[in-house]
């Protein structure tokens, strides 16, 4: 069937729920997965689609597919529930489905707004994310945390911006951190089997991380938020070497091993 799905995957997202799915209402279909809210996500969902499906949380991309799997629609867009579509880029989306020549695939420039202010600099503007493609030729790749979809067909870029709105409080970045941080050691144990974190990757490596992202990158040109951005991404670094070299520290030791899959994780905080 020729027409939109937009896959939407979420977990108490009742403050933002409403606002996402309001900027897609004029879509064929919304199809949204959720690993089982305890807040009002599913009741206000109800008010702009029946296709809702509840699964436990495997990873993002995984839950994403499920999604994909339940899409009526040749073409399949992805959004978070903390993001929202611009008019500009909803008037873009509905001209590219319609063309016979369009492309498999399209990026979509994502604007992203942390405490509050919008972020110009720091490498974080603009900020090109996969989200359109054909429904036959997509391709997951699946992560622990930053899994994705991809196609090996010919690819675009669509006019309008992807609002994102990420963190409200630095008490909310910083919880973030360090889930992410845990699931990013099997993403960099993935990718660099043979890596052995020494001392220099553990102080040399967040240093550079934040001039990059403050001097070269000018974060400074956000202010406040750009440079808590630059500090906090050093934080991230620094922890994801230093729980890298603990995992590896710990599996030579034949120790128990900290929590660094999605499944683990969420065991641990179970625990």
């Amino acid at each position: 069937m020729n027409g939109l799905s937009v896959i939407v995957v979420t977990l108490n997202e009742e403050r933002n729920i409403a606002r996402c799915l309001k900027s897609v209402a004029w879509a064929d279909e919304i199809v949204l997965v959720d690993s089982f809210s305890t807040d009002t996500t599913i009741e206000i969902a109800k008010t702009f689609t029946s296709k809702i499906f509840q699964y436990e949380y495997p990873g993002y991309s995984k839950q994403v597919e499920r999604g994909i799997q339940q899409a009526a629609n040749e073409w399949i867009f992805i959004l978070d529930a903390d993001e929202e579509v611009s008019t500009e880029l909803a008037l873009s989306l509905r001209d590219t489905i319609a063309q016979p020549e369009a492309a498999d695939g399209y990026y979509v420039n994502r604007k992203v707004q942390v405490f509050g202010k919008w972020i110009y600099h720091s490498g974080w503007y603009p900020d090109w994310q996969f989200r359109l493609m054909r429904k036959a030729s997509l391709v997951a790749e699946h992560l622990e945390i930053h899994g994705a979809f991809t196609t090996h067909g010919r690819k675009g870029r669509l006019e309008g911006e992807l609002f994102h709105y990420t963190y409200d409080t630095i008490e909310q970045y910083l919880e973030k951190i360090n889930d992410y941080t845990s699931l990013h050691v099997s993403n960099k144990l993935k990718d660099e089997p043979d890596l052995r974190v020494g001392l220099g990757k553990i102080v040399f490596s967040p240093v550079s991380h934040f001039l990059r992202m403050f001097v070269v990158n000018k974060g400074y040109k956000d202010g406040i938020p750009g440079f808590f951005l630059s500090v906090y991404s050093a934080l991230y670094t620094l922890l994801l070497y230093a729980k890298t070299w603990e995992y590896q520290f710990k599996k030579a030791g034949a120790a128990e091993l900290p929590p660094v899959t999605n499944f683990e994780l969420q065991r641990y905080k179970r625990l």
